[in-house]
This record gives C-alpha cells, structure tokens and sequence, in this order.
C-alpha cells in the first residue's frame, strides 16, 4: 500500500509524517541531492500550527520561530492604515510563527528520518510523469543513473510549481502566470520593531515592503534576523529578463526606490543594505485547473494552487493538504476514492484563495489608501471607516480557512500523534 510523494519540501515532508502518523507506507522521491536550508522567512497561520502541533512538534516550532503577534498595513509614508492580533493574541487556540523557510524544512526533515528511517525519502531522484495502471501508478523519475521506475499504490506530486506531475495532466498549461511584479527577500539583523513579534507591510500595489522577525534577540546584541520583501511593479516591454528568476540580485537595482522609506519605528533601506545577500522572485502564480486527481495520481501544494505569496497562507496550505489526505485516506482507504475526497474539500477553497490574491487579497486596503488620499492621512478613519477594514479583513480570513471561531471549534483533521502533545 505504498504511497509514493514527488517533492521532500515542506508539502511532501508534511505529508510523509502524516502518513507515518497513521501507518500508510510511503516513499519521497526528491531532486535534490542534498537538502539545504533554503530560502527565506514564512509564516505559519494557527491552522497549520495546530497540525503540526498534532505531529508533536510543539517544542521543536516553539524553539525555531518567532510567536506572531500582529500584522499591519502602512502607507509608504508609514502611517498606519491596520493593524490586528494574530495567533492566540487573537484568540486562537493556536499560535502563528514566523520562521526561516529552510530551518523549517529542515526541522520537518530530521523529524521524518528519525521517526521512519533514512530510507523514507531518496534524493538525486527527481519526478518526470507518471504512468496509471489497474490499482496501481508508476511514477517515472530521473535519478542519478538515469531513468527508472517505481510503483506503488498511489502517487502524490508535491513538485512545487514547475511540477512534472501536474505538467503531464495538463501539458499545454505553459509557464506559471507573471503579472509583473518583482520581489526581492531578503534577511537582515538589526533591532525588533513595534512590538517585537510584528508582520507588516507598507506601500501600495505598484510598490511595497513587507517586514517580519524570524528569531527572537540576542540577549547580549539585541539584535534579531528580520526577513524582508521588497516589491516593485516593472513593465515587462522594457526589457526585463524574465529568465533571470530566482537567482542572487543586486541591491542597487532597487534600493534607490526605497531610499525615502525611513520611518520612525523601521529604517527599510537600513535594512536592505544589511543583507548580506539578497535574492530575486517573480510574483507568480497559475490558473485554478479543474481538476488535480487522475486516476491513482493527485496533486498537493504548490503543484496543485500556486498563489500569490499575498495573505500568508502558502506554506499552510501545504500542511493543511498533507493532513486532509492523511485524513482522506485514513476515512477511505488507500486509493482514488480518497484523493477524490481530498481534492473535494481543497480544491474549490484553493480555487477561491488564487482568484483573491490576484486581488490584492486582504492587502488591497493599501492601494485602496493610496488611490483615496496619496497614502497621506490624520485619521484613517476619515478615509475608511474602521469598521469597513475589520469586515474587510475577516472576509480574508474566512475565505482562507483560518477565521477563529471555525478554527477554534473544528475537529482536528487528524489527531494527535499517539503518545504525543495533543
């Protein structure tokens, strides 16, 4: 009954300890040869919290990340448009983290290994299609002496967002969707600001900054790593490379866009000139597909609804994915029937998370800010009222599976792990 995963990031990991957790044998097959810390920061909302907390990583994310507290929009000036409690701030039963990206995956590596074995995931062995056949699926891969074959009962691709998995159930699909918009991430150590656990974002669509903590200070320095995101909207007929994605960048190409951006509670291009390294996005995403499951064979996270990185939620997603297929193939079995049952669920809220980040997502009151008053205000109140900024941000919530009273009063997706923190 072996179920065999495309992808060892943060959707293939979570779905190997799932999988663990309730006895289905399992296989990841990585690209890779090694896995690295890669990446930058990311959050995890309290509805991927929770799972992992049902993993019995309570411990393990306490120690790794920071405990969001807030999360804030601000005009480019930095005057505050919104601001909310997040995680149990809010009153979540759960917390919500802001860690590194690759310590993350790292963290949920370790813990695969040590619990199922070094033989759980093979690297040098990256997914190139896939083959159905009667209550089975071969998954084809390249691996470090060519091509081979595996077989198992069913095949999840977790491959990210140039899936090979995806590509062959729709092969005329072509590049994920560029709406040019260019981010710049990096990572910086200078003091916490505001409270010390703050999300924010500055600016409006054609220009923003993004900012959030993923370590706590250092009690001798008082310094703490903050992640950013720089974002600017470029014209595409000018003659940008669109190849030159994900590669090391220059900070002069953007920084003097945010030379005036000094507020009195963040200095951003104090911050940028801090990074020892900074690293070039597009801000991409794909169509919704009708469908993710064919035959033996589904998709997961970012192979299944890449979104904008707008609202937080892609990283959770992926966790959130992993359990409800854990859970599918716990209430049916090891077969279609529960990839069906999954993608039941996930699909159609995925559908609607992709179309609204497109939006602008629960950031669009920024350039909403900017297009009534030039971002300059006394009281954002005299330009939207608050009330209309709070319904605006619980819609966000709703629609993204993580308002606090669905959440707090769901049933766990899973369970806890036996012997475990529940």
């Amino acid at each position: 009954m072996t179920v065999l995963i495309a992808g060892a990031g943060i959707a293939g990991l979570s779905l190997g300890l799932t999988l663990h957790q309730i006895g289905v044998p399992f296989r990841i097959h990585e690209s890779a040869r090694d896995l690295q810390p890669l990446g930058v920061g990311i959050n995890l909302q309290p509805s991927a919290v929770r799972e992992l907390f049902d993993l019995g990583l309570e411990a393990e994310l306490e120690a790794l990340g920071v405990r969001t507290r807030s999360y804030g929009f601000h005009t480019k000036s930095g005057r505050e448009i919104w601001t909310e409690p997040r995680g149990t701030w809010a009153g979540y039963r759960w917390p919500q983290y802001s860690v590194h990206r690759g310590a993350f995956q790292m963290l949920l590596y370790r813990t695969l290994i040590q619990r199922a074995g070094e033989g759980c995931v093979v690297t040098t062995s990256r997914a190139s299609g896939f083959t159905n056949h009667a209550g089975k699926a071969e998954l084809h891969l390249q691996g470090a002496a060519g091509p081979l074959s595996v077989t198992g009962e069913l095949i999840v691709g977790a491959d990210g967002i140039h899936s090979a998995i995806r590509h062959q159930m729709y092969p005329d699909e072509g590049a994920p969707v560029w709406a040019g918009a260019v981010l710049w991430r990096g990572t910086s150590r200078a003091k916490p600001f505001l409270n010390g656990g703050a999300m924010i974002l500055a600016g409006h669509d054609d220009q923003r900054f993004v900012a959030y903590p993923i370590t706590g200070p250092d009690p001798e320095t008082g310094l703490a790593t903050i992640n950013w995101i720089a974002e600017i909207r470029v014209d595409p007929a000018q003659g940008w490379n669109k190849e030159d994605w994900n590669r090391a960048a220059d900070k002069a190409v953007f920084l003097p866009a945010f030379e005036g951006w000094t507020f009195d509670w963040l200095d951003v291009p104090g911050l940028i000139r801090g990074a020892d390294k900074v690293f070039e996005y597009p801000m991409v995403d794909r169509d919704p597909i009708p469908r993710w499951t064919d035959g033996q064979v589904t998709l997961m996270g970012d192979a299944a609804h890449p979104t904008y990185p707008v609202g937080s939620n892609g990283a959770t997603q992926a966790i959130v994915d992993a359990r409800l297929i854990g859970a599918a193939l716990r209430d049916h079995g090891v077969g279609p029937e529960a990839l069906l049952a999954y993608e039941a669920i996930a699909r159609p809220h995925t559908r609607e998370v992709i179309l609204a980040n497109r939006g602008g997502g629960p950031d669009a009151v920024m350039q909403r800010v900017e297009d009534l008053c030039g971002g300059e205000f006394e009281r954002i109140d005299d330009v939207i009222p608050h009330a209309e900024l709070a319904a605006h941000a619980a819609r966000y919530k709703q629609l993204a599976g993580f308002s606090i009273e669905a959440l707090n009063s769901q049933a766990p997706l899973v369970g806890a792990l036996a012997g475990g923190p529940g």
